[in-house]
């Protein structure tokens, strides 16, 4: 049986989905033996799902602000690539997920390395948060000389793994996400 790499990416993609899942059930229960993973309960109240909103978008900022710039020794909340305001969470209660949507500004309108801040941002939120999310990556509007291009690449899940398997490429996005000690 010949696998091709889109569907090893597919294979991983459903044993991360999983594994999320026992590590919610297993590791994040309360005395009570519910999960305290941020999954949406039907019966949370609007009051408490705002909340919970509240903290993803916060939690969300806090994990892209640290980035670093593949060019410059600053992070890209530094540089005012990424701000607060630039992070959207959308609860959908009957889907039990959050939408996530991250708006980013390239220092320069003819920024090329744009689509690898993207791809960094996509990778450390995806590597650092147990929530269901559907998770969109924009550039601001009119930002970019490029920005329908770059917003395509950096939300393709196809597009993302063939980046991440190139060694050079990943060992940049690496070094951009890795947290200072």
């Amino acid at each position: 049986m010949i696998l091709t790499i889109s569907s090893l990416l597919m294979m991983f993609a459903n044993l991360m989905q999983q594994t999320k899942k026992i590590i919610q059930e297993k590791y994040l229960k309360n005395d009570s033996g519910n999960t305290t993973a941020t999954m949406i309960e039907i019966d949370t109240t609007d009051e408490q799902l705002e909340e919970k909103t509240q903290e993803l978008k916060d939690q969300i900022f806090d994990i892209i602000r640290t980035i670093k710039d593949p060019e410059k020794p600053a992070t890209l909340e530094d540089l005012n690539v990424v701000y607060e305001n630039g992070v959207e969470v959308i609860n959908q209660r009957s889907l039990k997920l959050y939408t996530v949507r991250i708006e980013f500004n390239p220092t320069v309108p003819h920024c090329s390395l744009a689509t690898l801040i993207g791809l960094s941002i996509r990778i450390k939120v995806i590597r650092s948060i147990l929530e269901n999310v559907k998770l969109d990556i924009y550039i601001k509007e009119g930002a970019h000389t490029t920005e329908e291009e770059i917003n395509k690449q950096i939300n393709d899940k196809e597009r993302v793994a063939a980046a991440m398997e190139n060694p050079s490429l990943r060992d940049v996005v690496e070094k951009c996400i890795k947290e200072e000690e």
